[in-house]
């Protein structure tokens, strides 16, 4: 029962994200209602709390599960950059391609969206302790280390900057770019 239950939560999920999208790509994000993005879906507000607090949390990633447990699963003698680069292709090896094109999607409106930039640079902390706290546990140092500061920070900057022109080049294969961008910075990023 559970294995269907689950099921009708993803469906969900993905409903509203899918009318989400629809009407901001219609309307704009600032125009678009939470009531008319409920209705869309077919769903209640409650409903539409129940999975995002807020609008803005449509389009915000302040975590990403798929990451995270691919980071703790990476074998314990990676370095920390081949470890994320790892977990990276790990995590987008197991995303269906409609949830790769809703994360391009997430991707174009967060970073064109004034009101969206700045709600994921207050939410990026998030991912940023996370990440920093597995790397310090695997390398047996405290999480505000430097060292671990300059890697979470070298890793994410780079994946940053590839989201933000994937986001600009629809026709970019996000992952891929991703993976060869932090292939770059773990041989030391030479020219």
């Amino acid at each position: 029962m559970s294995g269907l239950r689950e099921r009708k939560k993803v469906k969900t999920r993905e409903s509203i994200l899918r009318e989400a999208f629809r009407l901001f790509r219609e309307r704009g994000y600032s125009a678009t209602t939470i009531e008319q993005i409920a209705e869309a879906a077919e769903v209640s507000r409650a409903t539409f709390f129940r999975y995002f607090p807020t609008k803005e949390d449509l389009v915000t990633l302040d975590h990403f599960p798929p990451l995270i447990e691919a980071l703790k699963a990476q074998p314990p003698a990676a370095a920390p950059v081949s470890a994320l680069r790892g977990a990276f292709r790990t995590a987008f090896a197991g995303l269906s391609a409609e949830e790769i094109a809703a994360g391009h999607a997430r991707e174009v409106f967060a970073a064109t969206v004034p009101e969206l930039v700045a709600a994921n640079l207050r939410k990026s902390p998030g991912l940023i302790r996370q990440v920093g706290e597995i790397l310090a546990a695997r390398a047996g140092c405290r999480p505000d280390d430097p060292r671990i500061r300059n890697v979470v920070g070298a890793v994410l900057g780079v994946v940053a900057m590839t989201w933000m022109r994937w986001a600009q080049d629809p026709a970019m294969d996000g992952p891929a770019e991703i993976d060869r961008s932090l292939a770059h910075l773990e041989s030391g990023l030479n020219l």
